[in-house]
């Protein structure tokens, strides 16, 4: 091995750090600033770059969820079956994803995430029973709306690799009243079984390069635990603050800085 490559290796070392500091506190796994930052740094196109941030992902969002896990326990038979229907559907869209011209969905990506992060910013403005909304306690999720939660989150982890946490973090937070840091962890949960079938569909396509994302893996592996005990710090609005700006950030650096 060349000098050359083990300084590659450390690099990427040091940055899956950083990103599973980011994923676990923002509950996404690293992965939503690892892609554009794959493209930025090592000119990927859309497709390598997920492929290559679902290495990272899915050991990031099982140690993640986990962790959550251990502050706010979930509910282990929801997550089951909304998991049944989500496995499925991200392997369809992920197939599909995978065929998919690179820059549309770059772009997709981009005004996906810049949609979400308006959606969130919606949600800031204080309530007039704000104080008491902090204390209440969060609405019973109906049986029939879990396998819907399930095939939304799973086509947009197909098609986007971490779309499919987001979608459930704002659905749990909005729909159901649920905490910002407990939806973060239900949304971790489901993830780890997509990230694994969305990663299996990227290599089948050999949209991976697993050089890079072994160390990413292995930086983030080493740090996540971290980004989760920062997220207990954070009140539920600066959590929101810092996922709208990541959200915001991630798209305007996308839209900018177009993939090889």
């Amino acid at each position: 091995m060349t000098s050359h490559a083990v300084f590659t290796g450390l690099i990427n070392l040091l940055l899956g750090m950083g990103l599973g500091v980011a994923g676990g506190l923002l509950g996404i796994g690293g992965g939503l600033i690892a892609i554009p930052l794959l493209g930025y740094l090592y000119g990927m196109d859309q497709h390598l770059a997920q492929g290559t941030a679902l290495v990272m992902i899915a050991p990031n969002v099982l140690i993640g969820f986990w962790r959550y896990h251990q502050r706010h326990p979930v509910h282990v038979r929801s997550v089951a079956l909304i998991c049944v229907f989500s496995m499925g559907a991200t392997y369809v869209a992920a197939r599909f994803a995978a065929g998919l011209d690179a820059n549309l969905l770059h772009t997709a990506f981009a005004v996906f995430l810049i949609v979400l992060a308006v959606y969130f910013a919606s949600q800031l403005k204080e309530k007039p029973n704000a104080a008491g909304a902090a204390h209440a306690v969060p609405h019973t999720m109906p049986a029939a709306a879990l396998p819907l939660m399930g095939i939304a989150s799973g086509a947009m982890s197909g098609i986007f690799t971490v779309g499919g946490g987001l979608v459930v973090v704002s659905a749990l937070v909005t729909f159901f009243g649920m905490p910002q840091t407990r939806a973060q962890g239900m949304a971790l949960a489901l993830v780890v079984p997509g990230s694994l079938i969305a990663l299996a569909a990227y290599a089948h396509a050999g949209h991976v390069d697993w050089g890079t994302g072994i160390p990413l893996a292995a930086g983030g592996v080493v740090s996540v635990s971290w980004g989760v005990a920062l997220a207990y710090r954070f009140s539920a609005r600066r959590l929101r603050l810092a996922f709208c700006a990541v959200l915001l950030g991630t798209a305007l650096m996308m839209l900018l800085v177009k993939p090889a």
